[in-house]
């Protein structure tokens, strides 16, 4: 890895060190989502980082992609499992991590194991090491315990200004001999539950990511584009950064129509088809 790109990963990930313990403290009962969000986010910048993805704080059975809405009233609630996903780039290279607190208990074995998996995995991240044999690694620690991995949601590559690279990390067995190599960056991103162990689409869509220019009358949604390629860098975006253009049902009309035209990705919320609890752990590893 170039030197350059090293430091700017350092970077980063120093950042993301001491926003991981600001937030931990955070995450409490009667704490605003919305509260949460603006201030993990607002910790990055202060910290000198971008903000990699808008940050997920995903609560119970919800798994992935919720981040709170414009004048989301949700607060945090004993009984709450609640995963806390964020990420901070330094000119577009990603450094991700998430964590999860189950609020009113001290433990849970869901949180137990996905820490355990990853730090397991993280373990055995080095050059040469094929994709199967972390994620056997990663099955097995949560099956001893009784639990099943998220099958359908995976570790990944980070690139830059690319959250989702390859390779594609499964937290179950599977055949993939892919060698990670020396200068890569992986996220090793694990998910437990009691349920199913399969995540669906719900209809809430919260966050956006550019995709194509196209062609579009509304100022409005010409702006949106601008922003989702320029100031959010292609970046996934939340839908709440966008109030200094629009609000309420013209907001979402004008995303619908971005969508339809396949200008912008939509990142619907992510949730246990079962309707069980879900924990998450994840830490970003260069290979060595």
């Amino acid at each position: 890895m170039d030197e350059e790109v090293l430091k700017k990963y350092n970077k980063s990930r120093k950042i993301s060190d001491e926003v991981l313990e600001l937030a931990k403290k955070s995450v409490k009962k009667g704490v605003k989502l919305i509260e949460l969000a603006e201030k993990i986010e607002g910790e990055i910048k202060k910290l000198g980082g971008g903000i990699a993805f808008p940050v997920n704080i995903s609560i119970n059975e919800n798994a992935a992609h919720y981040t709170p809405d414009i004048n989301d009233a949700t607060e945090l609630k004993e009984g709450n499992l609640v995963k806390v996903d964020f990420g901070v780039h330094t000119d577009g290279y990603i450094w991700d991590r998430a964590f999860s607190v189950f609020i009113g208990e001290k433990s849970n074995v869901l949180i137990e194991a996905s820490e355990k998996a990853v730090e397991n995995a993280v373990k055995m991240v080095k050059e040469g090491v094929k994709v199967c044999e972390i994620s056997e690694a990663v099955e097995k620690v949560i099956t001893e315990l009784g639990l099943k991995p998220i099958y359908n949601l995976c570790g990944h590559g980070l690139e830059q200004y690319v959250q989702h690279a390859e390779p594609t990390i499964p937290n179950s067995e599977n055949d993939i001999k892919t060698e990670l190599k020396e200068g890569q960056v992986v996220a090793i991103e694990v998910f437990t539950t009691t349920g199913d162990g399969y995540v669906k689409e719900s209809g809430q869509l919260l966050i956006y990511r550019f995709l194509n220019p196209k062609p579009v009358r509304m100022w409005e949604g010409r702006l949106i584009m601008q922003k989702a390629e320029k100031d959010f860098h292609g970046l996934p975006f939340a839908k709440r950064w966008l109030v200094d253009v629009a609000r309420g049902a013209k907001l979402d009309i004008i995303l619908s129509q971005l969508v339809e035209m396949n200008a912008l990705l939509p990142y619907p919320v992510l949730r246990e088809q079962s309707g069980a609890l879900v924990a998450q752990t994840e830490e970003t590893v260069i290979v060595k």
